[in-house]
């Protein structure tokens, strides 16, 4: 597996999984969805490794994904490969919450859009005290993605879920602890080391017992997501041809 943007540090039983495409804010694009894609299933079946720690750019977790990066969907002729490109994200978000391991995202600076929505598929969050959380997708006239949406309502509960993707505001980091989006908050440019402290705590539990907790915990908290976001991919494609839509992204591409 030949990676470009992804590196993994082994340490012990945990690992550090870092991403980064030295630009753009560390903005995702189709290579590095499916890097992480593939990355997050090679764990599946590694007994060995207990926790896993996801790190983006210290400069930024992520400023989510790059809109020059969905141009060619735009022109894609074939139905079935550009839907099978829109869900990339959901399949992203989904082998990280299936793996076995605790995971813990470590993030730096801010985390936007599919940077959340990655973040909200690991099991803990760590936050910088000086970043910030931003889920702007409707503003630019699409819905949250990724299988975000019910994972977010399950955090936060449906008022708060609402105010956070419908007034998209920019949410500092004491607040985002306060309404329970992130575990810890550690001192900007040392999220990493907050979590592998998370994570020496998981060391020291019975590995087989804490992920049968975990699977426990993910079935029960998540018993009804796929129902809900089997098709969000599908409903952002339709919302994003919407006139007011297209004219709200090119307004916002022109910032």
């Amino acid at each position: 597996m030949k990676l470009d943007y992804v590196t993994i540090e082994k340490r012990d039983r945990a690992a550090i999984v870092r991403f980064d495409r030295k630009q753009n804010l560390n903005a995702f694009n189709e290579k590095l969805v499916i890097e992480l894609t593939q990355v997050a299933r090679s764990f599946h079946d590694d007994v060995d490794t207990q926790a896993v720690i996801l790190s983006g750019a210290q400069n930024a977790f992520s400023a989510g994904f790059d809109l020059k990066a969905t141009d060619g969907w735009i022109t894609e002729k074939d139905d079935l490969k550009r839907r099978h490109r829109a869900y990339g994200g959901v399949r992203l978000c989904k082998a990280w919450e299936e793996m076995p391991q605790i995971t813990i995202a470590a993030m730096e600076k801010l985390a936007v859009g599919a940077g959340v929505a990655i973040a909200l598929a690991c099991d803990w969050r760590v936050l910088g005290k000086g970043a910030y959380l931003y889920v702007p997708e409707v503003k630019i006239g699409l819905n949250l993605q990724w299988g975000a949406l019910p994972r977010l309502i399950t955090l936060v509960g449906p008022a708060r879920a609402k105010r956070i993707t419908i007034m998209c505001e920019k949410m500092p980091a004491s607040q985002a602890l306060d309404w329970g989006l992130v575990d810890e908050l550690a001192e900007d440019g040392h999220a990493v080391e907050k979590a592998q402290e998370m994570a020496d705590v998981v060391l020291s539990m019975p590995a087989a017992t804490v992920r049968m907790v975990k699977q426990a915990v993910n079935a029960t908290a998540g018993a009804l997501h796929a129902a809900t976001a089997f098709a969000d991919a599908d409903q952002s494609q339709l919302t994003a041809s919407y006139r007011s839509a297209e004219t709200a992204r090119s307004a916002f591409r022109k910032k």
